[in-house]
């Protein structure tokens, strides 16, 4: 099974990329969001460690921005309950997708929580600044402070393109992506 990892910055447009490859993905993100609507395990425990807010489940995501936005040691408290359930969410992925020839991982902390193996392929999705901007823009309000936030726990992308064994342009014309992505992919499944 090949395994690829789609790296970026925040809104780089990774889990679109991600969705162009046409094999199984698993999207971090989706994932964070059932736990926080589906499992009340984690609203408990995330109430625990944070008991000055008033969680009630499901989670609302705009509280656990707020807390974020209040303190940003909240965030770590927060990624010590979610990440290991997350992974568990990945590994059961994996396993259930073992029979497919390709598998796409977008999770945004990747390579900072080690997820990643010595032989996957990472493509980072390169985009403008003033794009992901406006395109941020229309996201949680567009709130600049968390997004600076969430990028302090994240490599720097500069280090995240160098590693990756490809890097896609993205202009956000669907397009030019798609053709880099076929490219990609033949690429890829010609070396296999």
């Amino acid at each position: 099974m090949i395994r690829i990892g789609v790296l970026g910055s925040i809104g780089s447009g990774k889990s679109y990329v991600a969705k162009l490859f046409g094999y199984p993905v698993f999207n971090a993100d989706k994932e964070v969001a059932k736990l926080y609507k589906k499992d009340s395990k984690c609203c408990k425990k995330i109430k625990k460690a944070l008991p000055d807010y008033n969680f009630s489940f499901p989670i609302n995501k705009n509280k656990i921005l707020e807390a974020i936005l209040d303190n940003k040691n909240n965030l770590k408290k927060i990624i010590k309950i979610i990440h290991p359930e997350v992974r568990l969410k990945m590994n059961y992925f994996i396993k259930k997708n073992n029979n497919k020839k390709i598998i796409i991982l977008d999770i945004p902390l990747l390579l900072e929580n080690k997820l990643n193996k010595k032989r996957d392929i990472l493509i980072f999705v390169d985009a403008k600044q003033k794009l992901i901007e406006k395109k941020l823009g229309k996201r949680v309000g567009g709130n600049s402070k968390i997004f600076k936030i969430f990028k302090n726990v994240q490599l720097p992308i500069e280090l995240k393109k160098k590693k990756s064994n490809f890097v896609i342009k993205n202009n956000f014309t669907k397009h030019s992506v798609r053709k880099n992505v076929k490219k990609i992919l033949k690429e890829i499944l010609l070396n296999a």
